[in-house]
């Protein structure tokens, strides 16, 4: 009854010319300005403060970029590899990161790890580039590792990661590198096999992934082996 009687005063308003007006724009306008400044707070201000400081609560080493420090200074990062070439050292897996060239910002040039510039070839298993550089990449591994040319490499090797800031190698890639790395710093075999074995990771939750290396780490313990077997012999 109330519904017909409203619809009916409704009418007869229509009818009178009494009509309520058609909102101003500054009433349509009011929400959705004061809508757009309340999900602009939460969302640009209170959410990231709060997953921040959870982070820095739960994790803060990660939420602060894994850095990694010797000697009281930042080196770099667990997260992010680095493009060691030197004979003592061990190498990553090549990256496929690209920079502006310095000669001509207008073009990019190879750039292995650069960080602002994440990303992999997006070269196709059949792609005729990708398979020449496997090949020209497994023979510069081989002959700079002193291996015999039938010798199997491994994969992470030859190809560069997704992200082409991949931090670790796998074990088989670190132990054949041993020898060369032993050799260029005048070690013994076995303790270079212990250190890859100290800083070998197990796969994540224990399923996930390979065992892995960590480059930097273990090129950094390499150092202090290195510096507490040259005293010892002092």
């Amino acid at each position: 009854m109330n519904s017909n009687m409203q619809s009916a005063r409704a009418a007869g308003d229509l009818a009178q010319g009494t009509a309520s007006p058609a909102p101003s724009l500054r009433e349509l306008m009011r929400p959705a300005l004061v809508s757009a400044v309340f999900f602009m707070l939460l969302t640009g201000l209170a959410y990231p403060l709060l997953t921040t400081g959870i982070a820095q609560v739960l994790m803060p080493s990660r939420a602060n970029g894994s850095l990694v420090e010797k000697d009281h200074s930042v080196v770099g990062s667990a997260q992010i590899g680095q493009d060691f070439t030197q004979a003592r050292y061990f190498h990553p897996r090549p990256s496929a990161t690209l920079g502006a060239d310095p000669k001509n910002p207008a073009q990019t040039v190879s750039q292995p790890y650069n960080a602002e510039s994440s990303g992999a070839s997006n070269l196709a298993p059949t792609s005729k580039a990708l398979i020449d550089q496997v090949a020209s990449r497994a023979a510069a591994y081989r002959r700079e590792n002193g291996l015999a040319s039938a010798t199997l490499v491994p994969v992470d090797a030859v190809t560069a990661s997704a992200s082409g800031l991949d931090p670790d190698i796998s074990v088989a890639n670190a132990l054949l590198q041993a020898q060369r790395v032993a050799q260029a710093r005048g070690l013994a075999m076995e303790p270079m096999r212990a250190l890859v074995a100290q800083h070998t990771k197990a796969p994540q939750l224990g399923v996930l992934g390979d065992p892995r290396v960590n480059v930097l780490e273990l090129n950094l313990a390499l150092d202090a082996l290195s510096s507490s077997t040259a005293q010892a012999t002092q």
